[in-house]
């Protein structure tokens, strides 16, 4: 194969994560690392096919091939869902999108793989916890030491503020009010700053945890660490609810029987404000959204206010009836219009 402009994917590479992805785009330095994870593994994956080392890798290596068959790689050798296909196809669409625009010459070879298509996965219900769920977690918790408190002050934070585990990852405690009106100043996508209202319940767990640090509130020390003292991570954090509701499981088996992440607590503080009268606007401002409509899945997601509805509604009386009825010896066009 005919090597040309062998340093254009180096360069390529080095002013899309400096310059265009943080600059032009303004991307958060979230997205910018699961960028950097998913072409880390392209290339990782590119180099041993093609028996090269990654800095042997250029543009005129990479083929729609390579493309879809990492895809494929993805899915079957590291068995990974359909959702972080997509994810990583996003990178490299991004990277040829950039690609394209600063060197015409490739700009073919980049509409190709621009046109690969991301996969479409079947849609699953919404995994939650009920408010009584979510209690029996609660008081699974032995808040006598300071990781009981600390894990207590976590899930209580999170059911109250329907914050992401990205945002409770970089929780800064500058950005706790613990003086009325109590908040909390959290980012979300997209650098999207939001207040959120505390409970003066959570005030105080977090106030009885942040105790045992002896926190000086005026510096942006995080506000949930490890046992290394170090920013508890969004992998600690999926730990730690999956201990606790194992462990509510044995009093409450319902829990037994569900999906459960980090974000389903999310999903719970929604469900929870729902049934409680709250407006989907305002919940929608206390999630984050950028649109009401992505608040409006809640609405349709919950059996028992279904059921309600359902008692509501004035069912419809049966009364058997034999128009329209087929006969094999009628005219299927007096058939149809009977209808």
């Amino acid at each position: 194969m005919k090597i040309k402009n062998p340093n254009i994917l180096a360069k390529t590479l080095h002013s899309f994560f400096d310059n265009y992805l943080p600059n032009l785009c303004g991307m958060s330095p979230h997205t910018i690392l699961s960028y950097r994870d998913s072409l880390k593994l392209f290339l990782q994956f590119l180099s041993q096919r093609l028996q090269l080392s990654t800095t042997e890798l250029t543009v005129d290596h990479i083929q729609t091939k390579e493309v879809i068959d990492f895809l494929d790689f993805l899915e079957t050798d590291r068995e990974n869902c359909i959702g972080t296909r997509n994810i990583r196809l996003s990178a490299i669409h991004g990277l040829f999108r950039y690609l394209g625009r600063d060197y015409p010459e490739y700009l073919d070879k980049s509409q190709r793989i621009l046109n690969i298509p991301f996969k479409r996965s079947p849609t699953r219900a919404v995994g939650y916890l009920e408010f009584d769920e979510f209690d029996v977690v609660l008081k699974t918790i032995d808040r006598s030491n300071t990781f009981g408190r600390r894990d207590y002050a976590l899930l209580s934070f999170m059911f109250n503020t329907g914050a992401r585990a990205q945002e409770v990852v970089d929780l800064k405690v500058t950005d706790l009010q613990i003086t009325k009106p109590y908040s909390v100043r959290l980012f979300g996508k997209g650098r999207k700053e939001r207040i959120c209202p505390l409970w003066s319940q959570t005030v105080k767990v977090l106030q009885e945890y942040l105790k045992d640090r002896n926190i000086d509130f005026r510096m942006p020390e995080p506000v949930f660490i490890n046992h290394l003292k170090s920013p508890l991570t969004r992998f600690g954090i999926r730990y730690i609810m999956g201990k606790y509701v194992k462990l509510a499981s044995n009093d409450m088996p319902s829990l037994k029987k569900k999906r459960l992440y980090p974000h389903s607590i999310r999903h719970s503080t929604a469900i929870h404000l729902l049934k409680s009268g709250v407006d989907l606007a305002t919940i929608s401002l206390w999630m984050g959204h950028n649109s009401v409509n992505t608040t409006n899945k809640y609405a349709v997601m919950d059996l028992e206010m279904k059921q309600k509805a359902l008692e509501k509604a004035k069912p419809l009386s049966f009364i058997p009836s034999t128009k329209g009825k087929f006969n094999m010896s009628a005219d299927i066009i007096q058939w149809l219009e009977s209808l």
